[in-house]
């Protein structure tokens, strides 16, 4: 189940939403109550541990670290 990243066009507020189901849920800033957000774009994350060797890694060199 996915979490959504929202951002209140009233006050500015920055939030998250998990989404249960694949119908529109009306999402309303929690901070105002105000019922216009918008979806943001936000940056995933692993977690876990990189040991000896396994995992995923950028090649040397290429601008990545």
């Amino acid at each position: 189940m996915p979490i959504f990243e929202y951002q209140c066009e009233k006050c500015g507020h920055v939030f998250e939403e998990l989404v249960m189901t694949k119908k529109k849920k009306r999402i309303a800033c929690p901070r105002c109550h105000h019922a216009k957000v918008s979806k943001l774009i936000s940056r995933t994350g692993a977690v876990g541990r990189n040991t000896a060797g396994t995992g995923c890694a950028a090649p040397s060199g290429s601008g990545f670290s």
